[in-house]
């Protein structure tokens, strides 16, 4: 049965999963604080599509009626943001300059702000962004907020990136805890990081160094491959 559903933190999964079981609901399902990332909108472009009834997706109320049943689509998923802007980050980590096709850089603008402060410039287009790093970035700050603020699965890959930057960069975790674990790792490669709670403190070093680590999670992986491309040398163990 439809229902009123007041999400305590606007969790993406959260929203995804009761979009996904009240489609086929009897009744109005009402989700306030959604989620407004735009995979939701995607999630609700493609259910829609099939034959379902909702709206409000991009705010924070989503309203879905339920239908019967579903039919089959052909639909084209959105491009992953997250991915474009990792290869974005390793581009500015290499001091190298890229052109990223078939994106939508306004899912990116926390992100590219970012890295235009790093002191990366930046040709935005409709569908098309240009990039070309500096030798070596500035020091930034960084607070991972919900969409549209800066995403929480962008912050290990900008900590890395940041390892070679000028000065003293600051990264603060507001949405998941314990997701400093690739620290470690990075530590094990010269980076000069320490974690004191949620706050991250990056103090740019001019080199890295090979060394066997390990991932942690998906983005502190991409955090390390990251951070590889600026090392010197092989693996110190």
């Amino acid at each position: 049965m439809g229902t009123d559903i007041h999400l305590d933190f606007p969790s993406v999964g959260a929203t995804e999963n009761i979009m996904l079981l009240s489609v086929l609901g009897e009744g109005e399902t009402v989700i306030v604080n959604a989620a407004m990332e735009p995979e939701i909108v995607d999630l609700q472009n493609f259910l829609n599509k099939m034959g379902a009834k909702i709206s409000g997706a991009g705010s924070n109320v989503i309203k879905i009626t339920g239908v019967k049943s579903l039919k089959d689509v052909s639909y084209n998923i959105m491009p992953d943001r997250i991915e474009a802007g990792t290869l974005l980050c390793a581009v500015a980590a290499s001091g190298g300059s890229l052109t990223l096709e078939k994106i939508v850089p306004e899912h990116l603008t926390s992100v590219l702000h970012k890295l235009e402060d790093s002191g990366c410039i930046l040709n935005i287009k409709k569908d098309r962004l240009e990039l070309e790093a500096p030798k070596r970035l500035n020091s930034i700050e960084i607070k991972t907020m919900p969409y549209p603020g800066f995403p929480t699965d962008m912050q290990s890959v900008f900590a890395s990136m940041l390892a070679t930057s000028k000065g003293t960069s600051i990264v603060v975790e507001n949405i998941f805890e314990n997701r400093y674990k690739y620290v470690n790792e990075l530590r094990k490669m010269g980076a000069k990081i320490t974690v004191e709670g949620k706050i991250c403190i990056i103090k740019g070093t001019r080199k890295l160094y090979g060394a066997k680590v390990q991932a942690t999670d998906l983005r502190g992986g991409a955090s390390l491959v990251l951070a590889r491309i600026k090392c010197k040398g092989k693996d110190r163990n």
